[in-house]
């Protein structure tokens, strides 16, 4: 059985939840505490404690402990990754690359720890100087989603340190595998007790307490809309300062001068990979109407030569979907999509396996009206719809119209359309001849409208999140 990492010790949960995979719902993946109110209360304690000391740590002593974490995971990949593909259903090609997303992160921002700029400046009165400095926020709880159980815990967490934030880390329950491993290279980096806590649990006991407690300086969170909304409203009564990452309805335009093949492969890899559960996935594409046709016809081939099958089977393409919870939803909404009229091109039904799995043919929906519920609802799941467009300066407005921005993307061979999409589209992240979902780890993350709030995620930008600054005057 696996313990909770509170305050440098292993400790019992109030209850234990056994993982099944969902390839197979016979592999056990283990036993993992969860964390009830007096955990909760313990961690929340630990890390408010552990915060004054933390903050004044050398930066390499935090860059250090970093690296260190980074290369262990780097080393253990194949290992991890087999993990995380028998907890959450990627395809272990797939969860291998995440692990090693996760590592580079890590080193990324042992670096960062020692790049925390500031500014000198000359004040307007004489014989003053002016510093302005960046410190630690504080106490930092970190809201995990089931989608990437390693890279976004990973994203989320070396910053919070690099920076001298000490941690509270709540995985989605679904998925506390990966999570707990990486505790447990972390548990070994060196750190004070307290620094970083692991505190699995539902979110109405762990999650409620992290967002409610006053000792919480921060909440980074990263889940649906929903839930995103109370976070946001519960930090904002304690005037907590919060990062709120959540849903995406990702447009991508294909223009009639693509590239077809380079078209119809960011269409799949951005709509069906990863079973098509990424925040940044492309559910909507919105395709010209003079290659309408022949792009249509040239996706169903590709999708027909798909495998879709157990994560951990070689030359699989497509795992299963996450739980039975998630199934129901992607088997409701193409329901709701056939029931709206559009047609389905491919797939959409529960497939049977060798294995007791939640496997699901990825479903292509055609000739789309762009009110309809399918096409504006996130659905998180490998389904796709495709809506005619008369032209590019159609197609950008339909790919504007929602109320998501997070990512959107273009396939086209003029440089004129491409640099208008990449000013005009509505989105935080714009993709040009590549799928919309894929992401570097070392670039600012995130969107607009309703899919994000608050301060950008990775790279150089994680800093405005994790740190607030300091003007000093300092009389001469």
């Amino acid at each position: 059985m696996k313990k909770l990492w509170i305050n440098g010790e292993w400790t019992d949960g109030a209850q234990y939840t056994t993982v099944r995979s969902p390839s197979d719902r016979a592999d056990v993946v283990g036993d993992y505490a969860t964390a009830g109110a007096e955990q909760a209360e313990a961690a929340i304690a630990a890390a408010y404690q552990a915060s004054h000391s933390w903050r004044h740590s050398g930066v390499q002593q935090r860059a250090d402990a970093l690296d260190l974490i980074g290369s262990e995971i780097q080393a253990r990949k194949t290992e991890l990754g087999t993990l995380l593909a028998r907890e959450e259903g990627k395809t272990l090609p797939e969860a291998i690359g995440e692990v090693g997303r996760a590592a580079a992160i890590f080193k990324f921002f042992a670096q960062e720890a020692l790049r925390i700029r500031g500014d000198k400046l000359a004040s307007v009165r004489p014989g003053i100087e002016v510093d302005v400095s960046r410190e630690p926020v504080g106490v930092v709880g970190i809201i995990a989603p089931w989608n990437f159980p390693i890279a976004i815990p990973a994203w989320k967490v070396a910053p919070a340190l690099a920076f001298g934030n000490t941690v509270l880390l709540k995985p989605a329950e679904l998925v506390p595998a990966s999570s707990w491993a990486l505790t447990e290279i972390i548990s070994r980096a060196g750190l004070p007790p307290g620094v970083f806590n692991l505190v699995a649990g539902p979110g109405r006991v762990v999650g409620e307490a992290m967002v409610n407690d006053r000792r919480v300086d921060a909440i980074s969170f990263t889940g649906s809309v929903t839930t995103g909304s109370r976070v946001l409203a519960a930090c904002a009564a304690r005037r907590a300062k919060v990062q709120l990452e959540m849903g995406g309805k990702n447009p991508l335009v294909v223009l009639a001068d693509s590239d077809l093949d380079v078209a119809v492969n960011a269409a799949v890899q951005g709509s069906f990979y990863s079973t098509g559960q990424r925040c940044t996935a492309s559910s909507r594409i919105i395709v010209e109407e003079a290659i309408y046709g022949r792009f249509v016809a040239a996706v169903t081939d590709k999708l027909q030569q798909l495998r879709v099958g157990h994560a951990l089977h070689t030359g699989i393409d497509i795992g299963p979907v996450v739980d039975q919870s998630q199934l129901d939803q992607d088997l409701r909404y193409i329901q709701i999509a056939k029931d709206e009229g559009a047609k389905l091109a491919f797939g959409g039904e529960r497939l049977q396996r060798d294995t007791d799995g939640y496997f699901l043919n990825p479903a292509l929906f055609v000739d789309c009206d762009p009110s309809m519920r399918h096409t504006r609802e996130e659905i998180f799941g490998p389904v796709a719809s495709v809506i005619p467009a008369k032209n590019y300066e159609h197609a950008l407005q339909l790919a504007n119209d929602t109320e998501f921005g997070l990512t959107a993307g273009i396939c086209t061979t003029s440089l004129k359309y491409a640099t208008h999409f990449r000013r005009h589209a509505r989105a935080g992240m714009v993709m040009v001849n590549v799928p919309t979902a894929g992401v570097d780890y070392h670039v600012p993350f995130g969107g607009t409208k309703g899919s994000s709030y608050g301060a950008r995620e990775q790279g150089s930008a994680a800093v405005e999140f994790f740190t607030t600054m300091k003007t000093a005057y300092i009389a001469s």
